[in-house]
């Protein structure tokens, strides 16, 4: 299967068939799309039940915060989950605690499938990575995946300056200028449908939404700037370099 699907085509449920894309580069985004991001979460939330165990004497608190997230909880997990224990959530604190998650050293690997996938990849096509959030997780995160033995560049939009994150164009146009690939010669692949896929989209880029089941943007409907999706990379190759 190759070329770029329109709206009409777009299916129902993420394809199981193997998407053969004729491009030159592929590009992926790095959370719940080489690993999955609620992991990051879990570890973090570990690391900070650590500190707050040693510093305030709560005891339980990563896993209390980790059930406020799993029950849907998204902003300020460490704020409700202090005060269920009874502890006032002074901002100092708080600031403190979302240090600890960001700067800590997580305990994530990469996805069976993407490291399946980066091997099958590598050398058959130009990889590259373009991911949005704190610039210090996003580099360890990168650097605990070794995503660097497959992936150059590795585009952090943080360090682009404020505003650049997506789905501002400029960090595709880096990676489409360092690279030397026109926009109709690459995908982006990634997982989030709300912000992921409208710059490339309007370079010319091929999109393809990764739909992993247990990924935090699983739920949401994809647009009309979604090729394809599927549920797993083992579903995406490229056709033989000619």
């Amino acid at each position: 299967m190759t070329g770029t699907a329109t709206s009409s085509r777009l299916p129902r449920e993420p394809s199981t068939r193997v998407l053969r894309l004729d491009v030159d580069a592929i590009v992926l985004d790095i959370d719940d799309t080489l690993y999955l991001e609620r992991d990051y979460v879990r570890s973090g939330f570990d690391t900070v039940g650590t500190w707050v165990s040693s510093q305030l004497g709560l005891e339980g608190f990563g896993t209390l915060a980790w059930a406020a997230f799993e029950a849907g909880l998204r902003h300020r997990i460490f704020d409700e989950v202090l005060k269920s224990c009874g502890h006032a959530p002074d901002p100092s604190l708080i600031e403190e605690m979302v240090a600890h998650y960001r700067n800590h050293s997580p305990v994530i690997a990469l996805a069976p499938d993407a490291r399946t996938a980066l091997d099958r990849w590598h050398g058959r096509v130009a990889l590259a990575a373009i991911t949005d959030g704190p610039l210090v997780s996003q580099q360890t995160k990168a650097t605990t995946l070794a995503l660097d033995a497959w992936v150059q560049p590795i585009v952090f939009t943080a360090a682009l300056g404020s505003g650049m994150g997506k789905p501002h164009p400029a960090a595709f146009e880096l990676v489409q200028e360092q690279l030397g690939v026109e926009g109709r010669r690459c995908v982006y692949v990634a997982d989030n449908p709300s912000k992921d896929f409208i710059a490339p989209k309007k370079l010319g880029w091929q999109a393809v939404r990764v739909r992993r089941p247990l990924g935090l943007h699983a739920r949401a409907a994809g647009g009309a700037d979604v090729d394809f999706e599927i549920s797993s990379l083992d579903y995406l190759d490229c056709l033989p370099a000619q």
